[in-house]
């Protein structure tokens, strides 16, 4: 019995707990594609990220002697442990499957094209973070992509006092 229950709570939802999201990303680049992407982490960086205390705003991957890298990832230290507290923008390698690493390598051939972390989260007990492939967006991209959000925002603000 006390299986089942576990099961059924395991199915609600994805098991996902967002920790950080990288909303800078969204507005500078144009997503192509995502992978969901292990860490390997040290025991007081898991700590730091339960407790909430990551940024991923100037994260970014790269591709290097077949392993993939996060960069600029910032995990405060955990005090408790202050001891074997990393340093904490340290370089974090990123746990993928080889056929997807090299597919990456080949995306990132072309020009323009990199790799930027959109969130991170735990699943079933695991530090994972979505890394996307991402074309730099221009000027003018971001300025319409603004004025699209202000206009859908005046529709929704009519829309809601007309109830």
């Amino acid at each position: 019995m006390e299986k089942n229950r576990h099961r059924a709570k395991e199915a609600q939802g994805d098991g996902r707990k967002v920790i950080a999201r990288n909303k800078k990303a969204l507005h500078e680049y144009h997503v192509l594609e995502t992978w969901e992407a292990g860490l390997v982490l040290t025991g007081p960086e898991v700590k730091s990220i339960r407790a909430g205390k990551v940024s991923l705003a100037e994260a970014f991957a790269r591709v290097e002697g077949g392993e993939v890298w996060l960069y600029g990832m910032h995990i405060s230290p955990y005090d408790p442990a202050s001891r074997w507290n990393a340093d904490p923008t340290r370089p974090r390698k990123l746990l993928l499957h080889r056929r997807e690493i090299r597919r990456l390598v080949g995306a990132l051939g072309e020009k323009g094209y990199t790799l930027v972390p959109l969130d991170l989260y735990f699943r079933r007990g695991y530090a994972k973070v979505t890394l996307a492939l991402a074309r730099g967006k221009k000027l003018h991209d971001r300025r319409e992509d603004l004025k699209r959000r202000a206009a859908q925002r005046e529709i929704e603000r009519a829309i809601k006092r007309e109830r």
